[in-house]
């Protein structure tokens, strides 16, 4: 490779400070070059913390920066995809926070921009490129488990603060646009197909008025898989394959933590103890590095990004069928 990729980020939003920038200041294909707040002292302020040379003190600069070649956007769910199409513009690629947008429409209009500038657009769902998560569709692939008939998923933590924007129903907050779209997405990857149907049940916040718990059902073509997410719940986490001779357990899911080998396990039931399950690790790794060293490398090489906006405008689809599924009390159906 004859460079790395210079890099812009938009916002020192939380989780780009603690978890994804510095993940991808451990990358061999990124330079985090810029950082941009509509708060100047906040952006010198993340600069100096992260060792960033440049602070900029609007978000329009940065995109005007000729020596950016690629934004990571973790702006609030709402202003993902205005801030990406305006990058676009600006002829800088582009890596989004999940959800990448509130609606399938929004996500089609993040395509429409994509094949007019021609520039690359990713999805950031980090366990995308997880070493753990090629290794179930592996297992799931091979035939080891049988013939797939269910997949079970639970996602939680819990968080009440009023300011913060997962709790905010004008930014797209709320459990299913946070973190239900990981079961989705991961559900759908595992199985290589698209949910026929799906139904719906949402506990509301009484004052934030965001869904703080919510369970599903989504029928596919083979299998049948359920989850449940909430924001108000006890932090916890795991995805469950159901096969007809054995079952996959993947440990750490969506959070998987840098340094710590990931345990999946395969067990047939022959002991209702677990005695009998056989276990594999993914290496220790940092998602956020493998992520930004993947959609880097797609840059350089002309290659693939790990979430096309197709599969993104896909997953968006299931998440608004849910939510009128929710509403209407009925099964309903992805449609784009």
């Amino acid at each position: 490779m004859s460079r790395k990729i210079r890099w812009g980020i938009l916002s020192p939003a939380a989780i780009g400070l603690k978890k994804v920038i510095p993940g991808m200041q451990l990358s061999e294909l990124c330079d985090i070059a810029a950082i941009a707040s509509r708060d100047l002292g906040r952006a010198q302020a993340a600069a100096k913390q992260l060792g960033i040379r440049k602070a900029y003190g609007s978000y329009e600069e940065l995109l005007a920066d000729a020596d950016i070649d690629a934004i990571y956007n973790p702006l609030p769910n709402d202003l993902h995809v205005s801030w990406s199409i305006k990058a676009a513009n600006a002829g800088k690629h582009v890596l989004c926070e999940k959800p990448i947008a509130l609606s399938a429409d929004e996500a089609k209009q993040l395509i429409a921009a994509r094949d007019r500038t021609g520039v690359k657009m990713c999805e950031a769902f980090m366990v995308r490129t997880h070493p753990q998560w090629m290794l179930a569709r592996e297992i799931v692939q091979s035939g080891q488990l049988g013939r797939i008939t269910s997949i079970a998923s639970f996602f939680s933590y819990f968080n009440r603060d009023p300011n913060n924007i997962r709790n905010s129903t004008a930014q797209g907050g709320g459990a299913l646009m946070d973190i239900g779209c990981y079961p989705i997405t991961q559900t759908r990857y595992l199985l290589g197909e698209e949910p026929m149907q799906v139904i719906a049940m949402l506990d509301r916040d009484p004052d934030f008025g965001t869904d703080r718990c919510s369970s599903a059902m989504m029928q596919f073509p083979s299998a049948q898989a359920t989850f449940t997410c909430g924001t108000q719940v006890v932090p916890y986490q795991r995805m469950i394959v159901f096969g007809t001779t054995s079952r996959l357990e993947i440990q750490i899911p969506f959070n998987a933590p840098p340094g710590h080998a990931c345990k999946l396990f395969v067990d047939s039931g022959q002991e209702l103890t677990g005695a009998a399950a056989i276990t594999t690790e993914a290496a220790p790794c940092d998602q956020y590095t493998l992520q930004g060293d993947h959609f880097s490398r797609a840059i350089l090489d002309g290659t693939e990004v790990a979430v096309s906006l197709e599969d993104a405008l896909n997953n968006m689809a299931v998440i608004d069928a849910l939510f009128r599924s929710a509403k209407s009390g009925h099964w309903e159906s992805p449609t784009i």
